[in-house]
């Protein structure tokens, strides 16, 4: 039986709702498609900030020198990427309402910014009884240990719990090890999803 939902962050509870500003950067800075989100997430410093090797500051300062730009516009930069960005406040809501039922946990590769972000600019912390974040755990999805680690800091068996990601190759690591696992993409009906596994709001 269910009885922990464990969430990922980035392209679940907060989306990129408004690609352009990215596309006005990557064309501004002559990089290709998606150039600047390999760069953020992909490039060696950008899994080294995820993997807690370096801070996101010192990320952003990499890539102000790998690109050339001023303090100033490596700022403008950093902005504009996180622009488009939304938190989906409905789904954080709903997640309020398990937490009367149920625990509930993150588990993110993320950079150093994720934790005070949580707590103080989103101010959702609270509605989490563990966050799991990769810069903090030295190991970054699909890698099992992150799982078990979080099921072990919540006292859960792999059977009791589910996990819900935008990739699917982190959904077949969390199913791997043992979880539940759901494929979250736009227009999913979560609730329902989690209903057919047992899981109820109610």
């Amino acid at each position: 039986m269910i009885q922990a939902i464990i969430f990922d962050v980035g392209g679940v509870l907060l989306r990129t709702e408004d690609r352009a500003p990215r596309q006005q950067w990557e064309a501004k800075l002559g990089l290709p498609p998606g150039g600047a989100e390999a760069l953020v997430f992909n490039s060696a410093m950008g899994q080294k900030a995820q993997r807690g090797e370096i801070t996101e500051p010192e990320l952003w300062q990499w890539i102000g020198s790998h690109l050339d730009l001023s303090v100033l516009e490596t700022a403008a930069f950093r902005h504009g990427f996180w622009a488009g960005d939304k938190l989906d406040t409905g789904l954080v809501a709903y997640i309020r309402q398990l937490k009367n039922r149920y625990q509930t946990a993150i588990i993110s590769n993320y950079a150093s910014n994720l934790r005070p972000e949580l707590t103080d600019l989103f101010k959702i912390a609270d509605a989490f009884d563990e966050i799991i974040i990769s810069c903090e755990e030295k190991i970054m999805k699909p890698d099992p240990e992150i799982f078990y680690r979080a099921l072990a800091r919540l006292g859960r068996q792999p059977a009791e719990a589910v996990f819900i990601d935008d990739f699917q190759h982190n959904v077949a690591a969390a199913e791997a090890v043992g979880l539940a696992a759901i494929h979250f993409q736009p227009g999913l009906d979560l609730p329902a999803a989690l209903q057919k596994l047992g899981v109820s709001s109610g």
